[in-house]
């Protein structure tokens, strides 16, 4: 099924909405980099510029996707998880017993996870990872033989399955939620998470940016204040509350969940953050110019993606 039809005009305005917004912000990237006078203000034109510059890469790519159709959204998101795991993977310590099991996990359980989304077997794809894979890693690292951090090694390879697979995989779950009076327009509902979540952390680094003063966690990431986490918080719910047009939510139900998902994504930076200095990095990866890896743009959707799913499927699927 080709989604970016003629007969959905709402998918094109949410479409040409974002054009707009990133053809605006290249041109005050611009702008801003020929008024910038001094070498920290030019430092923090070229970084927004590098983050402008990597959304019309990620954003062809992601239109790209739901022209192919659901199944390369699918496709899409299961990439996504494997370099986003592999990131993970290659920050925390493993030995020659977990590479077994991480072969499993690459080339089983990853293509498993997003076929039963395909085939909308939701209540394999519920359980799958929570609880036979859960069982599964320890059992193939003890069967090794090696129990040098045993515990520690199990849990971190658990952790980086249930954030890299498995909560972003909730993210084209939502293509099997049937929703009465918006059967067809899944893919507004998918874009609407996506765009609220990103927007989230582009409105976040702004406000901090501008009226950052007061830092909230320093040690796990120093550049988030609370003037910049609560701007962004209310401006993107702002934003969802005006775009209920575009999902099956009225304006009040739209700016609560975009609250929602905007918490939960400032949660996830943070989490990923904390991570991160533990590991003695900045970033998970270099994939993405301006943006670090794969992890570090998707870590906010990891957090958002599940809970999102489950409200709309509590509140809205009969």
């Amino acid at each position: 099924m080709n989604w970016l039809h003629i007969q959905d005009p709402q998918l094109a305005w949410l479409f040409c909405g974002v054009l707009a917004i990133l053809i605006l912000a290249s041109a005050v990237g611009a702008i801003l980099k020929r008024a910038a006078k001094t070498d920290a203000a030019r430092a923090t034109i070229d970084n927004l510029n590098a983050r402008t510059r990597a959304w019309w890469k990620m954003c062809a790519i992601f239109t790209l996707t739901l022209l192919v159709g659901r199944i390369g959204s699918l496709v899409l998101f299961a990439l996504l998880s494997l370099l986003a795991l592999r990131e993970y993977i290659t920050l925390i310590p493993t030995r020659r017993g977990d590479h077994r099991t991480l072969v499993w996990i690459f080339f089983c359980i990853t293509p498993l996870q997003y076929y039963l989304i395909a085939i909308r077997w939701y209540g394999f794809f519920a359980i799958m990872i929570p609880t036979l894979v859960f069982l599964l890693v320890p059992i193939r690292i003890a069967l090794t033989g090696d129990t040098h951090h045993f515990l520690e090694r199990a849990a971190k390879i658990q952790f980086g399955i249930m954030i890299c697979l498995y909560s972003l995989s909730y993210t084209p779950a939502l293509l099997m939620l049937r929703i009465p009076g918006f059967e067809g327009s899944d893919a507004k509902l998918l874009l609407y998470l996506v765009l609220i979540v990103q927007l989230s952390d582009v409105l976040k680094y702004t406000w901090g940016k501008l009226f950052g003063r007061h830092k909230i966690v320093p040690l796990v990431s120093p550049n988030k204040t609370w003037e910049g986490f609560i701007g962004g918080v209310l401006s993107v719910t702002a934003v969802g509350a005006a775009l209920w047009w575009a999902t099956p939510f009225t304006p009040l139900q739209s700016a609560g969940m975009s609250l929602v998902i905007a918490l939960l994504g400032a949660s996830g930076g943070l989490v990923m953050s904390a991570i991160k200095r533990d590991a003695g990095v900045k970033d998970f990866g270099a994939m993405i110019e301006g943006h670090g890896g794969i992890l570090d743009r998707v870590d906010s959707l990891c957090f958002a993606a599940p809970v999102f799913f489950h409200m709309v499927r509590y509140f809205f699927v009969p």
